[in-house]
């Protein structure tokens, strides 16, 4: 590791950032924190946007840019595990270890301190990644800055602690939320003929969704119903109104649109036939993920340098990732980190960041920003 880098002054920074969870396009604290790191602990060109920053070093070769993204946004997961640095917003948490991501990120600012670069190296810190809203704000700073690769990892629970775990070409896929509210009239139960309860509608799309996904050949494509609402339970009325909110994900966008084509005409079908009003809603949109053969080339060189071991994964990794705005504009790569094999999975209140891995995503940073 870089000499300028103490491993356990990361560690105490990752805590730091630990304590400040904050959502999706409420990173407030985190942003400032990391702004005020960064102006204070490295010469480093700083901006600042509205919700997010990047950091630029100048290299000797101005026209040769090289990027690194990080994202800042915590879960909507109360903390319950004891952790002296547990999260001082209640209910929310690091739960997918992005407190990590930025970690390492501010530890590669260290280290380009002291470090004589050709390409001049840009670090993003992005907002909302949970959300997929981040990527798609951040995009443009591709082309502002005239960034030729971008990288980015992701810890992942599952594999050996400290392996590098990859994929060629698609590597996650892309997802959306669609929301069906159906809108009819609320009746006393007694009379439920008086008015037009859409529960029947809601069953409907449930089945619906269960057996369109079979008529597609990817290797995958998924319809999940995420929630479904009717009524509050009050057995003296029939509700008039519901919604029912699908995930739906694809290894191909146009697929993805396909199945939400479908899905909204079968349901406009079904609520015409029931006499409802339908109205239909898009959320949290992913596109997909998909490595550059040459970047990811260059992630495995990397990893043979540090003598890590490399893992192909069999299969995409089924989370969705908003970096795959990023790569639509120019090459890059995500690769991922092993917690350990028995590690607690994301998004799940038993997880926290395997500070172990720490050092393996630093130095595989160093290595890229280095490569000429």
């Amino acid at each position: 590791m870089n000499q300028r880098i103490n491993p356990e002054k990361i560690i105490e920074l990752r805590h730091a950032l630990h304590q400040k969870a904050e959502l999706s396009l409420c990173e407030r604290e985190t942003l400032q924190f990391i702004k005020r790191f960064l102006t204070e602990n490295t010469s480093l060109s700083v901006t600042e946007r509205d919700g997010w920053l990047f950091a630029v070093k100048q290299g000797h070769d101005k026209k040769e840019k090289i990027a690194f993204r990080a994202d800042m946004d915590a879960l909507p997961i109360p903390e319950t595990i004891n952790l002296p640095y547990a999260s001082g917003h209640p209910g929310v948490s690091h739960k997918c270890g992005h407190d990590g991501h930025m970690a390492v990120l501010l530890a590669l600012a260290l280290g380009l301190e002291v470090m004589e670069t050709e390409k001049s190296v840009c670090l993003v810190f992005q907002p909302a990644e949970e959300t997929g809203q981040g990527g798609k704000i951040c995009r443009d700073l591709i082309w502002e800055e005239g960034i030729r690769e971008i990288y980015a990892f992701h810890n992942l629970p599952g594999y050996p602690e400290g392996s590098i775990v990859f994929r060629e070409g698609l590597t996650q896929p892309a997802s959306e939320g669609l929301k069906l509210s159906f809108t009819g009239k609320m009746s006393h139960a007694s009379a439920p003929e008086e008015g037009n309860n859409p529960a029947e509608v809601l069953a409907q799309i449930v089945l619906f969704s269960k057996k369109i996904t079979h008529k597609y050949t990817d290797e995958m494509l998924l319809c999940t119903v995420t929630g479904v609402k009717l009524g509050d339970g009050d057995f003296g009325i029939s509700p008039g109104d519901g919604e029912i909110c699908l995930t739906l994900r694809a290894e191909k966008e146009e697929d993805m649109k396909q199945l939400e084509t479908e899905i909204c005409s079968f349901a406009a079908e079904q609520a015409e036939a029931a006499g409802l009003s339908l109205a239909c809603s898009i959320h949290d949109y992913f596109p997909e993920t998909r490595n550059n053969p040459e970047c990811l080339a260059k992630v495995l060189h990397a990893a043979a340098c540090l003598g890590k071991k490399s893992i192909a994964m069999d299969r995409l990794w089924r989370a969705s990732e908003d970096f795959g705005y990023y790569l639509k504009e120019c090459p890059g790569a995500m690769f991922y980190i092993g917690c350990g094999e028995t590690y607690p999975a994301l998004h799940t209140t038993a997880y926290d960041f395997n500070d172990r891995i720490l050092e393996t995503a630093i130095d595989m940073f160093l290595l890229l920003a280095a490569e000429k």
